[in-house]
């Protein structure tokens, strides 16, 4: 076997940079200074950019049907010879081992390069923090887990990164442990997601069961040497299985209530795991299977339907909410249901270019978020900030790209994947498109909310507003001075340039990177990927086939027209009449209510879930079986021991007539015990 070129062979060390640091900032990163802990850590996120970058051009410098490259470590499982359940005889092994081709490469560019821009961003944002090698020291764990998991050349080492990227979650949702809101929000993302995670190691036991292989390469030949035929009931469960996992990590209905909460965590990290890498992983997951959906088309249908949804339901939610970080949650929740869309009408390439755009502004968006909170102190309510535009311009100008961006405004980024997706939905079916049209007018009205209510009009973090008690949600709020390091703050202020840099960059990839997609260059540097997929394509495309250019362009206007519609509707709402917004959420009453309850699912959930398992577990468990048998079981036995060494004392009485009777009574029972075996 010819070797490959260098960077191809030692793919492995993309992942290892950022674990090493991870552990040096593990065990000794206490004894470290922050500007050492910030040099080491960033330094090897950048270590694995340059590799990133460097294995892309050595792989489209190959013919477009041999970009794909693998290298082994070691044998993880050693081989074992087994019957599959059709009764075929196979020999299973999993290696510890990696792959690149155009999807992973596109992964770990992303993974990496806007890594190391929120790794820069990071050291100025919690720079007065404490705990900053182990904030950092997390970050990089992360990083590794993320990189392992899109990296890996079979299911059971992707799946180590998955629950590796899950635990790191949970350690930075939970950064502020001293706050009971910011661990109660990663034991939540911790929990919800074992729920996701225990359909897809499901799924990847019956893909062993069934195909004798869990190797990414090997998947489709194993397919075909089957005879599965299209929508088989054994690969549709295996497609559904997959996608349980996917709704938890990607936070899809039903599975999305983590997400939200998660924005505990610091701004950094909401910027890198829960915009632009992790929450991504199980659009990654499905099109990496799309050999499996390929041959379902039921669960293919499942994936665009919950996507679709997914969309416009969290669309909704995002319209009533006043914390900065919330409005982005929600926002990520619903593009991530554009992605799901793409792929369950089999659009796989459309999801993965919206992935793409999507890191970039949405981690920007997060970013700037992150700013805003910055200098203001800490504060994340919009109700009470306004006005901020002449205090942090860059601030605002990188915003408000990322806005364009999001809203679909052409030409950024954000409008070539978003109208990419709308016409494969379109060619699949109009409900999806209309679906996803009314998403992006919502989408549009609620970011541009966000940007009048934070940087427009007058600056409102002054004093307390009297009887905000009974408030709506978009009328002024209680002042509270508290910082996202418990300190006050002054006047407004602009952030420093290890802040602001990153900004500048991902604003910049925010209105040009969506250019790679133009002609179809994007889609066709993912076709070996997706090669298996013909008959997914043909099934889901065959309108579009048919349709003219003039319709693809008509939609194309359509989408503009509402995005523009959207930021209309919110001019005028939050900057030329602010005073009706509380006027028709007043007028709104209970279906206002509801949105800015997010639709009481945290209470449903808590009613049909949370309650009956805690109170099964006091009643039951605490009471019943801690209390009733275990403790009874020791508390008796003590209490049983009491009473016969009481009942035993009496007869140490210090009498000796009480002790010559005893001895008699022992004698006579001697005797009779010696009677009674004689006469036997």
């Amino acid at each position: 076997m010819n070797a490959q070129p260098y960077f191809l062979e030692h793919i492995w060390l993309i992942p290892l940079f950022p674990l090493a640091t991870a552990a040096v900032m593990l065990f000794y990163g206490r004894r470290l200074s922050n500007q050492i802990v910030s040099w080491l850590c960033s330094g090897s996120v950048f270590l694995s950019f340059i590799f990133s970058v460097g294995a892309f051009f050595q792989l489209i410098a190959k013919p477009s049907g041999e970009r794909i490259a693998t290298k082994v470590l070691f044998e993880w499982i050693p081989a074992v010879t087994y019957h599959l359940l059709d009764g075929r005889i196979a020999k299973f092994i999993a290696e510890w081992g990696f792959q690149i081709d155009p999807l992973s490469c596109v992964m770990i560019l992303i993974v990496t390069g806007v890594g190391f821009l929120i790794h820069i961003y990071s050291t100025g944002y919690m720079a007065h923090e404490g705990g900053y090698y182990r904030f950092f020291g997390y970050l990089n764990l992360f990083m590794f887990s993320m990189l392992m998991l899109v990296l890996a050349n079979n299911l059971l080492v992707l799946f180590v990164g998955w629950e590796g990227v899950g635990t790191c979650s949970y350690l930075l949702i939970g950064f502020y442990f001293h706050k009971k809101s910011a661990s109660d929000a990663g034991k939540k993302a911790f929990i919800v997601n074992r729920v996701g995670d225990a359909g897809f190691l499901l799924g990847i036991f019956l893909t062993s069961a069934l195909l004798g292989t869990v190797r990414f390469v090997e998947i489709g030949p194993a397919l075909a040497a089957g005879g599965f035929a299209i929508g088989d009931p054994r690969i549709t469960a295996i497609a559904l299985l997959f996608f349980v996992g996917a709704t938890g990590k990607s936070a899809q209905i039903p599975l999305y209530v983590w997400l939200p909460d998660a924005m505990e965590g610091p701004t950094p990290v909401s910027a890198l795991i829960h915009a632009a890498t992790m929450v991504t992983a199980g659009v990654y997951m499905v099109a990496r299977s799309s050999a499996i959906f390929d041959r379902a088309p039921m669960a293919m249908t499942v994936v665009a339907i919950i996507g679709t949804l997914t969309a416009l339901f969290a669309a909704t939610i995002g319209i009533a909410q006043t914390d900065i970080k919330k409005v982005l949650a929600y926002s990520t929740v619903s593009q991530l249901g554009y992605m799901f869309m793409a792929c369950g009408v089999g659009a796989f390439s459309a999801g993965i270019f919206h992935l793409m755009t999507h890191a970039f502004f949405k981690g920007l968006l997060f970013l700037a978020a992150g700013s805003v909170i910055h200098g203001v102190g800490g504060e994340q309510d919009m109700r009470k900030m306004g006005g901020l535009r002449q205090y942090m311009p860059v601030t605002f100008a990188t915003m408000g790209i990322g806005t364009l961006a999001i809203a679909g405004i052409p030409p950024l980024a954000g409008f070539w994947s978003k109208d990419e997706i709308l016409w494969k939905a379109f060619n699949a079916g109009w409900v999806y498109w209309l679906i996803g049209v009314m998403t992006a007018l919502i989408t549009s009205f609620y970011m541009f909310r966000l940007m009048y209510m934070t940087f427009g009009g007058e600056y409102r973090g002054g004093p307390a507003v009297p009887d905000a008690k009974h408030e709506s949600a978009d009328a002024p709020a209680l002042h509270d001075k508290r910082g996202h390091d418990g300190h006050g703050h002054g006047e407004p202020h602009e952030s420093s340039w290890v802040m602001l840099g990153p900004l500048v960059v991902l604003a910049i990839l925010s209105f040009v990177g969506g250019l790679v997609g133009i002609g179809g260059r994007f889609e066709h540097f993912l076709a070996p990927v997706f090669q298996g997929t013909a008959a997914a394509e043909l099934a889901y495309q065959t309108a579009g086939e048919a349709a003219s250019h003039t319709t693809e362009y008509l939609l194309m206007g359509v989408s503009v027209s509402v995005a523009f519609l959207g930021w209309l509707l919110a001019y005028l709402l939050y900057s030329r009449r602010p005073e009706l917004p509380a006027r028709i959420a007043h007028s709104l009453g209970g279906l206002y209510e509801a949105v800015v309850h997010k639709y009481y699912i945290d209470e449903l959930y808590a009613a049909l879930f949370v309650k009956p398992l805690i109170d099964g577990s006091t009643t039951i468990l605490w009471h019943g079986v801690d209390q009733g048998v275990i403790d009874a079981a020791v508390n008796d036995t003590a209490s049983a021991a009491n009473h016969v060494s009481d009942a035993a004392r009496h007869m140490q009485s210090g009498n000796l007539r009480s002790y010559a009777g005893w001895i008699a009574a022992g004698g006579a029972a001697v005797i009779a015990y010696m009677v009674w075996m004689g006469v036997r």
